[in-house]
């Protein structure tokens, strides 16, 4: 036996546990002659390059939890922006629509899953990359999807290479860069709901040591559920349609710079919200009579007290409005017609990345990027069904008048601006035994935000019919068909702000809130991996970590209007300003156990920034939250590169958790009526527990079997609502993080013709347990598994240069319905608390039922490309 193999027997003595999780993969172990990394071996899976570590490696010599989807993995699943990615594709990903709108999603990783990271002065806990840039801002997120290589999932902190924001991992998404060669694809296709999609790609001959890429892209869907007003847009709506340039210059050996210029424009609607329930908790019905709320002739309903209650005051809510129905399935046409126009999401930016190898064993890197995003938001996803506004209230004074509380349905309405700039140098290389990464980083942004949330209809006096209001405060005048909800400066508008502070002097806008937030961020990173050849070069002890200096201050200068803010005829704003100053620590000990298995153990620390919530009433600050991440791992490969099963264990515990407490005000008489007021605080500790395993089989030629697995456990702690003071705490919790979910795929490719021509077959499924989806509320959403499919004839050759290929595609091929979202917040009575902790009062008012959003249905096309 050699000196190395005797080395790795000892080493595997002290590893007891991982390597008796690999046993049965080690019987299957390569031998020394095996095909070298980097090579695709014969009738086996080929070997996957990631970027992970700052560095171009192996996924299988990576020793953290990744996985990637490829060019191919994308087009099988007609993957076109990263929503399509909300049916569980990656187990441990979980992608869903903030609120019901798809102008901003949320995205996270093993159970770290921001609720409400919409916000000028707020971050997610997952980074979100493309060519190694940050994106500061969630909004824009869902545009269509470039010329993506692919796209990498890092699970777990990585805060010491890519910083702040990552504490539950990062998405990296790669493009395809300009390869110097003429040539280029052209793809077109329809489908059901109207969608059309073509997106175009050319690459250019280098001309003086430039070459030249151009991509453009183009998405529309019609809605998936209808808008009974006429000039309104439906739900589940989106066009979507953008470019991008990209430049690679090589003048000299060893030096390449890559610029690059992109431009998206999406135009969308947010999911519809649906009344899936009402009275579930099966109260008595009132009815109206002269105005009062009565139940036999007796007054019930409204707030009752306690003393009400022990004199036993009949307890009834409000009838429904006839015009508002229970749907618990998916809606293809709304009950009300409520004005809509689509969501504008413009992102571009500008981007260069230098390499130079100044030496063998040093390489330089600078990654610069201006990136800016804007959005014009104008969400009016619920109607009637999601707010306690569906209940009517006749107008006591005339019966016969159109009732002046009985308006309903929020549209949220909300412009957003933000720019940003980021600059990172790199030095990567290698000598003899140690691999290193060394940078500096600087990032800063900017963003401003004003919004709006008036109620856009309103109930006749008895709730068979409504009027569309003008949303200005203080014009009584309705109109007819859709409005935008702002208008210009009008005479009857009563507006304290417009009238009396210089900036609002040209408009007529009631703005719920608005707010401007600055960031600074610098850090300095470095890791180092160690190789001693003492112990036979299969040992790699890698230490790393990264200083912070993070800095942020913002001011909210509108609150609902108030004319209380307003001092002298300037606005007298609420501010906030955090620091944090912090290094987080990792490292990790790699064993190759085998040439084909590979074993590591990590421990790393990550934080996400502190910041204050613009839609509280004070822009209340709130701290950083932080994470030590203790993980194992082992990725093998086995019956001769057939197969490979990658298995990750992990212990996250989350230090001041951010958690967002809230309520909707229905109070008529109240100065934030229609209005959404949160909390942000840093409620107490988190854990997060959880395996993960994907497993690849190639068990004959052209044929691929995938299946991957996470389970996650999580416990939230208790917390205090602050919105409601003296109310007990109430349990907290982690939301879109499912117990257990799996996907799974099966991929054929069958020669035909004797060419290059191929039969491709894609079956795909994806399943996940029930989740919470509102961090205050213990209602479940559905279990889901989702199916999507495609069958394509590819590269068929045309001519000696051209090639085509035609597909037909679905995606949640089974049409399976489930609930993504659910919410139980006007189900369930409002307890009032005094100061002391008792109960004072019961509100009933807002009780309707138990609203939802469902996934997409099935959407399905056929497609063709040209490859030349």
């Amino acid at each position: 036996m050699s000196d190395r193999s005797t080395i790795r027997l000892a080493l595997l003595a002290g590893a007891t546990s991982l390597v008796l999780a690999a046993a049965p993969a080690m019987a299957q172990a390569q031998t020394a002659d095996a095909p070298a990394a980097g090579t695709e071996q014969p009738e086996g899976l080929a070997d996957i390059v990631v970027t992970a570590t700052r560095r171009e490696t192996n996924l299988q010599k990576t020793p953290i939890s990744i996985s990637v989807l490829s060019t191919e993995a994308l087009q099988d699943r007609h993957v076109q922006s990263l929503f399509n990615l909300a049916d569980g594709t990656v187990p441990s990903l979980r992608v869903a629509t903030f609120e019901a709108r798809q102008s901003a999603l949320t995205i996270g990783i093993r159970g770290i899953v921001p609720y409400d990271q919409n916000q000028t002065a707020r971050d997610g806990g997952v980074g979100v990359y493309i060519d190694g840039v940050a994106l500061g801002k969630t909004q824009g997120l869902n545009a269509a999807l470039f010329d993506i290589e692919r796209i990498e999932v890092l699970k777990g902190p990585q805060g010491t290479l890519f910083g702040r924001n990552t504490e539950g991992g990062a998405l990296s998404l790669v493009t395809r860069a300009p390869t110097g060669e003429f040539g280029g694809r052209i793809n077109g296709g329809v489908g059901n709901y109207g969608s059309r999609s073509v997106d175009a790609h050319l690459d250019l001959p280098a001309f003086h040591d430039v070459a030249l890429k151009l991509d453009g892209v183009y998405q529309h869907q019609d809605p998936t559920v209808d808008n009974p007003l006429t000039g309104s847009t439906g739900w589940n709506y989106y066009d979507r349609k953008g470019g991008r340039v990209a430049a690679r210059w090589k003048p000299i050996d060893g030096f390449t710079a890559d610029f690059a210029y992109d431009y998206a424009k999406d135009e969308n609607t947010p999911q519809f919200s649906q009344l899936i329930s009402y009275n579930p908790n099966n109260y008595a019905v009132g009815t109206f009579n002269n105005g009062a709320l009565q139940l036999n002739g007796v007054n019930c309903g409204g707030t009752i007290t306690t003393a009400q209650a022990a004199a036993g005051r009949p307890v009834c809510i409000a009838p429904k409005a006839p015009l508002v129905g229970v749907h618990p399935n998916r809606q293809r046409v709304a009950d009300v017609g409520v004005p809509q126009q689509p969501s504008v999401d413009i992102t571009h930016g500008v981007s260069s990345n230098l390499k130079y190898t100044a030496a063998p064993w040093l390489e330089l890197r600078s990654i610069t990027a201006w990136r800016g995003v804007s959005t014009d938001q104008w969400d009016n996803s619920g109607g009637p069904e999601r707010s306690s506004f569906a209940p009517f209230v006749p107008n006591t004074a005339n019966p016969a008048a159109i009732n002046t509380t009985g308006t309903f349905s929020r549209y949220s309405l909300s412009f957003l601006r933000q720019h940003q700039f980021s600059q990172e140098f790199q030095a990567v290389g290698s000598v003899p035994q140690f691999d290193y990464v060394v940078g500096a980083y600087y990032f800063t942004e900017r963003a401003t935000e004003y919004a709006a949330t008036p109620l856009t209809n309103q109930w006749n006096a008895d709730g068979t019919a409504y009027t569309i209001r003008s949303p200005i405060p203080g014009n009584a005048s309705a109109i007819t068909g859709a409005n935008s909800g702002y208008q210009q400066y009008d005479p009857s508008c009563n507006n304290t702000l417009a009238a009396t502070v210089p900036q609002f002097a040209n408009s007529c806008q009631f703005i719920t809130r608005a707010s401007q937030a600055t960031d600074h961020n610098y850090s300095l990173f470095g890791n180092l991996t160690f190789t001693p050849d003492a112990l036979g070069d299969v040992v790699h002890v890698t230490l790393g970590g990264r200083w912070t200096k993070d800095k942020r201050h913002g001011t909210l200068y509108v609150v609902n209007n108030r004319a209380d803010l307003v001092v002298a005829g300037q606005v007298s704003p609420f501010g906030f300003s955090n620091s944090v100053s912090r290094f987080d620590p990792m490292i990790n000990v790699a064993l190759d156990a085998t040439q084909d298995i590979h074993l590591y153990a990590k421990y790393a620390t990550g934080f996400r920034a502190g910041g204050a919530n613009d839609r509280s009433l004070q822009f209340n600050a709130f701290g950083p939250e932080s994470v030590k991440s203790y993980e194992v791992g082992a990725k093998m490969d086995f019956w001769n590169h057939k197969a490979r099963l990658n298995l990750a264990g992990y212990i996250m515990d989350r230090s001041n958790t951010q958690f967002d407490f809230d309520y909707f005000d229905t109070n008529g008489a109240s100065p934030t009526n229609g209005s959404h007021i949160e909390q942000t605080t840093n409620a107490g500790d988190s854990k997060i527990r959880g395996v993960e395993a994907d497993l690849t089989v190639a068990p004959v030629q052209g044929l691929t079997l995938t299946a991957s697995y996470a389970y996650t456990y999580w416990r939230a702690p208790s917390a205090v609502n602050p919105l409601t003071p003296g109310a007990p705490a109430q349990q907290l919790y982690i939301v879109y993080t499912p117990k257990n979910a799996a996907s799974g795929s099966i991929d054929y490719a069958l020669p035909i013709g004797g060419g290059d021509a191929t039969l491709r077959l894609h079956l795909d499924g994806n399943y996940s347990s029930s989740q919470y989806s509102f961090q205050l509320e213990p209602t479940k959403t559905d279990a889901a598994f989702i199916m999507n499919g495609r069958i394509a004839i590819a590269d068929i050759a045309v001519s000696d240069h051209n090639k085509v290929t035609f597909a037909v595609w679905s995606r949640n091929l089974l049409d399976h319905t489930y609930i993504y979202r659910r919410s139980s917040a006007n189900s369930a009575p409002v307890l009032n608390y005094g100061a002391n902790g008792q109960l004072v009062s019961t509100s009933y008012g807002g009780i309707l039922g138990d609203y939802a959003n469902f996934n997409p249905p099935r959407t399905w096309g056929v497609e063709a490309s040209v490859k030349f």
